[in-house]
Protein backbone atom coordinates (compact mmCIF):
# COMPACT_ATOMS: atom_id res chain seq x y z
CA UNK A 1 0.00 0.00 0.00
CA UNK A 2 1.83 3.17 -1.11
CA UNK A 3 0.92 6.27 0.65
CA UNK A 4 1.98 9.29 -1.56
CA UNK A 5 1.57 12.87 -0.66
CA UNK A 6 0.34 15.51 -3.65
CA UNK A 7 2.11 18.90 -4.31
CA UNK A 8 0.01 21.78 -1.84
CA UNK A 9 0.43 24.79 -2.84
CA UNK A 10 2.78 27.03 -0.90
CA UNK A 11 2.50 30.75 -1.32
CA UNK A 12 5.53 33.07 -0.85
CA UNK A 13 4.79 35.79 1.89
CA UNK A 14 7.67 38.08 0.47
CA UNK A 15 6.38 39.92 -2.44
CA UNK A 16 8.75 40.29 -5.02
CA UNK A 17 8.21 44.21 -5.59
CA UNK A 18 11.04 45.11 -7.89
CA UNK A 19 12.50 41.91 -9.25
CA UNK A 20 15.83 41.70 -6.67
CA UNK A 21 15.83 40.17 -3.38
CA UNK A 22 17.84 40.98 -0.19
CA UNK A 23 19.87 37.14 0.81
CA UNK A 24 17.28 36.69 3.36
CA UNK A 25 14.53 36.66 0.97
CA UNK A 26 16.19 34.72 -1.44
CA UNK A 27 17.23 32.25 0.95
CA UNK A 28 13.60 31.97 2.45
CA UNK A 29 12.09 31.19 -1.60
CA UNK A 30 14.77 28.81 -2.22
CA UNK A 31 13.89 26.70 0.53
CA UNK A 32 10.09 26.90 -0.56
CA UNK A 33 11.23 25.49 -3.83
CA UNK A 34 13.26 22.85 -2.07
CA UNK A 35 10.28 21.47 -0.28
CA UNK A 36 7.63 22.21 -3.12
CA UNK A 37 10.15 19.63 -4.95
CA UNK A 38 10.44 17.29 -2.32
CA UNK A 39 6.51 17.07 -1.37
CA UNK A 40 6.13 16.44 -5.88
CA UNK A 41 5.46 13.14 -7.03
CA UNK A 42 6.86 14.10 -10.20
CA UNK A 43 9.67 16.56 -11.29
CA UNK A 44 8.60 19.96 -11.52
CA UNK A 45 9.19 23.00 -14.00
CA UNK A 46 10.02 26.24 -12.65
CA UNK A 47 6.47 27.21 -15.05
CA UNK A 48 5.00 25.12 -12.19
CA UNK A 49 6.93 26.00 -9.23
CA UNK A 50 5.74 29.49 -10.02
CA UNK A 51 2.26 28.41 -9.86
CA UNK A 52 2.73 26.34 -6.68
CA UNK A 53 4.58 29.08 -4.87
CA UNK A 54 3.53 32.25 -6.69
CA UNK A 55 7.18 33.08 -6.69
CA UNK A 56 7.75 35.05 -9.99
CA UNK A 57 9.05 32.93 -12.79
CA UNK A 58 12.16 34.82 -13.23
CA UNK A 59 12.63 34.65 -9.81
CA UNK A 60 11.93 31.07 -9.97
CA UNK A 61 14.66 30.40 -12.69
CA UNK A 62 17.13 31.74 -10.73
CA UNK A 63 16.48 30.03 -8.25
CA UNK A 64 16.39 27.02 -9.37
CA UNK A 65 19.53 28.16 -11.33
CA UNK A 66 21.46 28.77 -8.41
CA UNK A 67 20.45 24.90 -6.64
CA UNK A 68 21.52 23.33 -9.15
CA UNK A 69 25.40 25.12 -9.06
CA UNK A 70 25.44 24.57 -5.33
CA UNK A 71 24.59 20.49 -6.70
CA UNK A 72 20.85 20.70 -4.57
CA UNK A 73 18.92 20.09 -7.75
CA UNK A 74 19.16 18.38 -10.81
CA UNK A 75 17.57 19.13 -14.53
CA UNK A 76 17.19 16.29 -16.19
CA UNK A 77 18.38 15.60 -19.60
CA UNK A 78 16.65 17.00 -22.11
CA UNK A 79 13.94 18.29 -19.79
CA UNK A 80 13.37 21.83 -17.87
CA UNK A 81 12.33 20.11 -15.30
CA UNK A 82 14.25 19.08 -11.77
CA UNK A 83 14.54 17.00 -9.09
CA UNK A 84 16.42 16.93 -5.90
CA UNK A 85 20.42 15.52 -5.33
CA UNK A 86 21.81 13.34 -2.83
CA UNK A 87 22.87 16.47 -1.20
CA UNK A 88 19.67 17.05 0.23
CA UNK A 89 19.34 13.59 1.87
CA UNK A 90 22.96 14.84 3.12
CA UNK A 91 21.59 17.38 5.41
CA UNK A 92 18.67 14.98 6.07
CA UNK A 93 20.94 12.72 7.61
CA UNK A 94 23.28 14.83 9.41
CA UNK A 95 19.86 15.51 11.37
CA UNK A 96 19.46 12.14 12.22
CA UNK A 97 22.89 11.11 13.34
CA UNK A 98 22.41 14.00 15.78
CA UNK A 99 19.29 12.97 16.57
CA UNK A 100 19.68 11.13 20.03
CA UNK A 101 16.68 9.89 21.42
CA UNK A 102 15.42 8.33 17.59
CA UNK A 103 18.53 5.85 18.96
CA UNK A 104 17.81 5.83 22.51
CA UNK A 105 14.42 4.87 21.64
CA UNK A 106 14.87 2.46 18.74
CA UNK A 107 15.21 -0.66 21.17
CA UNK A 108 11.88 -0.02 22.64
CA UNK A 109 9.89 0.97 19.18
CA UNK A 110 11.91 -2.86 17.46
CA UNK A 111 9.64 -4.73 20.92
CA UNK A 112 6.08 -3.03 20.51
CA UNK A 113 6.17 -3.40 16.97
CA UNK A 114 7.05 -7.15 17.46
CA UNK A 115 4.19 -7.41 20.10
CA UNK A 116 1.45 -5.84 18.50
CA UNK A 117 2.92 -7.21 15.02
CA UNK A 118 2.04 -3.59 13.86
CA UNK A 119 4.50 -1.21 11.92
CA UNK A 120 5.84 1.00 14.09
CA UNK A 121 6.60 5.45 13.47
CA UNK A 122 8.19 7.73 15.17
CA UNK A 123 7.07 11.52 13.66
CA UNK A 124 7.75 14.82 14.71
CA UNK A 125 6.40 18.04 13.55
CA UNK A 126 6.96 19.82 10.24
CA UNK A 127 5.08 22.99 9.49
CA UNK A 128 1.54 21.62 9.10
CA UNK A 129 2.83 17.81 9.22
CA UNK A 130 3.67 15.25 10.86
CA UNK A 131 7.47 13.34 9.29
CA UNK A 132 8.45 10.10 10.02
CA UNK A 133 11.92 10.29 11.58
CA UNK A 134 12.07 6.66 12.51
CA UNK A 135 10.02 3.38 11.44
CA UNK A 136 10.16 -0.47 12.50
CA UNK A 137 8.51 -2.96 10.27
CA UNK A 138 8.08 -6.24 12.33
CA UNK A 139 9.25 -9.75 11.48
CA UNK A 140 6.02 -11.37 11.51
CA UNK A 141 3.88 -9.15 9.96
CA UNK A 142 2.89 -9.79 5.83
CA UNK A 143 1.48 -6.19 5.45
CA UNK A 144 2.97 -3.66 6.36
CA UNK A 145 2.90 0.01 6.13
CA UNK A 146 5.16 1.69 3.61
CA UNK A 147 6.14 4.79 5.26
CA UNK A 148 9.40 5.36 5.23
CA UNK A 149 11.71 7.99 7.04
CA UNK A 150 10.69 11.43 5.66
CA UNK A 151 7.54 10.21 4.76
CA UNK A 152 4.87 12.84 5.45
CA UNK A 153 1.80 11.80 7.71
CA UNK A 154 -1.91 14.45 7.63
CA UNK A 155 -2.11 16.31 11.34
CA UNK A 156 -5.73 16.62 11.89
CA UNK A 157 -6.83 12.94 10.52
CA UNK A 158 -4.04 10.84 11.96
CA UNK A 159 -3.58 9.26 15.34
CA UNK A 160 -0.17 10.39 15.34
CA UNK A 161 -1.00 14.00 14.43
CA UNK A 162 -3.55 13.76 16.84
CA UNK A 163 -1.34 12.59 19.69
CA UNK A 164 1.24 15.22 18.89
CA UNK A 165 -1.24 18.19 19.36
CA UNK A 166 -2.14 16.56 22.82
CA UNK A 167 1.38 16.35 23.74
CA UNK A 168 1.12 20.81 23.26
CA UNK A 169 1.00 23.39 25.53
CA UNK A 170 -2.45 25.44 25.15
CA UNK A 171 -0.48 28.44 23.41
CA UNK A 172 1.51 26.47 21.37
CA UNK A 173 -1.56 24.05 20.41
CA UNK A 174 -3.59 27.04 19.40
CA UNK A 175 -0.89 28.62 17.07
CA UNK A 176 -0.76 25.19 15.45
CA UNK A 177 -4.80 25.14 15.05
CA UNK A 178 -4.91 28.51 13.68
CA UNK A 179 -2.68 27.69 10.91
CA UNK A 180 -4.77 24.16 10.06
CA UNK A 181 -7.54 26.13 10.29
CA UNK A 182 -5.94 28.93 7.17
CA UNK A 183 -4.50 25.86 5.33
CA UNK A 184 -7.86 23.88 5.24
CA UNK A 185 -10.33 26.90 4.60
CA UNK A 186 -13.57 25.48 3.85
CA UNK A 187 -13.37 21.94 4.89
CA UNK A 188 -12.20 23.60 8.75
CA UNK A 189 -16.00 23.51 9.39
CA UNK A 190 -16.13 20.10 8.90
CA UNK A 191 -12.44 18.84 9.49
CA UNK A 192 -12.32 21.49 12.96
CA UNK A 193 -15.49 19.33 14.31
CA UNK A 194 -14.18 16.63 13.84
CA UNK A 195 -10.44 17.10 15.19
CA UNK A 196 -12.27 18.90 18.47
CA UNK A 197 -13.60 15.63 19.13
CA UNK A 198 -10.69 14.24 18.56
CA UNK A 199 -8.82 16.15 20.71
CA UNK A 200 -11.01 15.45 23.63
CA UNK A 201 -11.46 11.77 23.19
CA UNK A 202 -7.46 11.77 23.14
CA UNK A 203 -8.02 13.38 26.32
CA UNK A 204 -10.77 10.87 28.03
CA UNK A 205 -8.88 7.76 26.49
CA UNK A 206 -4.73 8.90 27.22
CA UNK A 207 -4.23 8.09 23.51
CA UNK A 208 -5.06 9.04 20.08
CA UNK A 209 -6.86 6.53 17.59
CA UNK A 210 -7.68 6.96 13.65
CA UNK A 211 -9.69 4.75 11.58
CA UNK A 212 -9.70 4.54 8.42
CA UNK A 213 -9.89 8.58 7.88
CA UNK A 214 -6.28 9.22 6.64
CA UNK A 215 -6.31 6.47 4.52
CA UNK A 216 -8.96 4.11 3.89
CA UNK A 217 -8.72 0.45 5.51
CA UNK A 218 -5.84 1.85 7.29
CA UNK A 219 -6.36 1.89 11.15
CA UNK A 220 -3.73 3.14 14.11
CA UNK A 221 -3.13 4.54 17.56
CA UNK A 222 -0.60 6.74 18.94
CA UNK A 223 0.64 8.59 22.00
CA UNK A 224 2.99 11.69 22.47
CA UNK A 225 5.65 12.44 24.88
CA UNK A 226 7.59 15.42 25.89
CA UNK A 227 11.95 14.99 25.46
CA UNK A 228 14.06 16.54 27.81
CA UNK A 229 14.49 19.81 26.14
CA UNK A 230 10.44 20.06 25.29
CA UNK A 231 10.24 19.19 22.31
CA UNK A 232 7.33 16.81 21.05
CA UNK A 233 7.17 13.72 19.66
CA UNK A 234 4.72 10.67 18.94
CA UNK A 235 4.45 7.19 18.44
CA UNK A 236 1.89 5.22 15.97
CA UNK A 237 1.59 1.86 15.85
CA UNK A 238 -0.93 0.58 12.84
CA UNK A 239 -1.40 -1.15 10.30
CA UNK A 240 -4.43 -2.58 7.43
CA UNK A 241 -8.06 -2.48 9.27
CA UNK A 242 -8.40 -6.30 8.76
CA UNK A 243 -5.29 -6.75 10.59
CA UNK A 244 -5.64 -4.70 13.88
CA UNK A 245 -9.92 -3.12 14.59
CA UNK A 246 -10.52 -0.48 16.33
CA UNK A 247 -11.58 -3.05 19.44
CA UNK A 248 -8.26 -4.81 18.89
CA UNK A 249 -6.32 -2.35 18.79
CA UNK A 250 -7.61 -0.54 22.05
CA UNK A 251 -7.46 -4.04 24.13
CA UNK A 252 -3.67 -4.95 22.42
CA UNK A 253 -1.84 -2.49 20.95
CA UNK A 254 -2.98 0.79 23.51
CA UNK A 255 -1.35 -1.11 26.61
CA UNK A 256 2.32 -2.20 24.49
CA UNK A 257 1.91 1.37 23.17
CA UNK A 258 1.74 3.24 26.65
CA UNK A 259 4.31 0.33 28.37
CA UNK A 260 6.58 1.07 25.37
CA UNK A 261 6.01 5.29 25.55
CA UNK A 262 6.95 4.80 29.53
CA UNK A 263 10.11 3.09 28.84
CA UNK A 264 11.37 5.46 26.16
CA UNK A 265 10.24 8.41 28.69
CA UNK A 266 12.79 6.88 31.43
CA UNK A 267 15.69 6.68 28.75
CA UNK A 268 15.32 9.87 27.61
CA UNK A 269 14.53 11.88 30.73
CA UNK A 270 11.27 13.42 29.33
CA UNK A 271 7.90 13.46 30.26
CA UNK A 272 4.36 12.28 29.36
CA UNK A 273 2.48 13.91 26.80
CA UNK A 274 0.82 16.84 28.56
CA UNK A 275 -2.69 16.74 28.58
CA UNK A 276 -4.88 19.26 27.10
CA UNK A 277 -6.74 20.15 30.54
CA UNK A 278 -3.45 20.49 32.21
Amino acid sequence: MSLQRTPTHITDPLKDKDGSADEVTALARGITVLRQIAAADAPLSNRELTELTGIPKPTVSRITATLVGAGFLFRLPDSERFVLTASVLELSNGFLRNFDIRARSRPFLIDLAERTSLSVHLAVRDRLDMVVIDTIRPRSAVLVSRLEVGSRMDMCRTAVGRAYMAALSEPERQRLLVGLQAAAGEDWAHLGTRLDDALQETIAQGYAIATGEWHENLNAVAVGFIGPSGERYAVNCGGAAHQCPRDWLTSRAVPALIECIGKIVREIGGAPGQRLDD
